[in-house]
């Protein structure tokens, strides 16, 4: 939303901050907001061939630029995050099995589910936040550019990804699904957690409009997620919750009905409704499906 002097802060802005743990002033918000739609523009704007190089560069931008980021305040990463994710994955780890964590960041969670299979790929543009002296034997680093797996066909039993398809041009989140599908073993299977528009949007520009206009290039429902999913090739999607460590495959059509109504509303009214965390864990993006 922009005013005559520049975007305008959501008349919610300060709640969504209490929520987030996000106590910059306003005029850091505002100076974030502006340089994330430029870099996100950029992205949207640049043909497919070029995309690969501009990733990095755009967030090298965006840190360089913003030395009060919220993900470069240690504290925001909760300490048991690798746990929290570890538990929620463990299950489908076996011990002759590969495992693909795409977007791994520092690999601190592909190297601790090293443990527990054959070997551990961790995907990404850079290697930059990895200590090679903590890394497993079994573990394995893996360069992308943005989208493509250096693997072989069906060479990988289970991929994951936390928070990672919304960063990713549309055109460029379907190709990536596809380079999954290639390189997951027949009955392979791949958890995507990604935010949900329906109580998005989750990144900056959650203060100033109602849908994610910044470096989210795009949040999805349950009903895109499907759609891309399928057209990828993938079979027996499900919707996934956890609640004191089990995993629950929930109904499509409830959860996509859910969605559907919500959506319905004014935008103003559907944000109170899924404020609340018990809404924003069940509508939150968990889908498991199988190659």
């Amino acid at each position: 939303m922009q005013g005559a002097l520049g975007p305008n802060l959501r008349p919610d802005f300060r709640a969504r901050q209490n929520r987030f743990g996000d106590c910059r002033p306003p005029d850091r918000l505002v100076a974030h907001y502006v340089l994330e739609r430029a870099l996100s523009d950029r992205l949207r704007n640049t043909a497919r061939e070029a995309r690969p190089k501009i990733y990095r560069k755009v967030y090298e931008e965006l840190f360089t630029s913003l030395p009060d980021h919220p993900q470069r305040r240690p504290h925001v990463a909760p300490p048991n995050r690798v746990a929290t994710e570890l538990a929620r994955i463990k299950r489908h780890l076996q011990p002759h099995a590969a495992f693909l964590e795409l977007g791994c960041g520092d690999a601190a969670l592909a190297q601790a589910a090293a443990q527990y299979v054959n070997i551990a790929y961790g995907l990404d543009v850079t290697d930059a936040l990895i200590d090679p002296k903590a890394a497993p034997g079994n573990f394995s680093f893996l360069r992308t550019e943005g989208i493509m797996i250096p693997l072989p066909d069906e060479r990988v039993d289970f991929a994951y990804s936390y928070q990672l398809m919304e960063h990713l041009h549309p055109e460029d989140a379907a190709e990536q699904l596809r380079e999954i599908w290639r390189v997951l073993r027949p009955g392979g299977r791949y958890l995507c957690i990604t935010p949900s528009r329906v109580t998005g949007p989750h990144d900056i520009s959650c203060y100033f409009d109602y849908e994610a206009t910044c470096l989210h290039l795009r949040e999805y429902d349950y009903s895109q997620l499907r759609a891309l999913f399928r057209t990828a090739g993938f079979r027996g999607f499900s919707c996934l919750a956890w609640a004191r460590g089990y995993e629950a495959h929930l109904p499509y059509l409830a959860v996509r009905t859910l969605e559907a109504l919500l959506l319905a509303l004014p935008e103003r009214v559907r944000t109170r409704l899924t404020g609340f965390s018990s809404a924003q864990a069940l509508l939150g993006l968990n889908a498991i499906a199988v190659k």
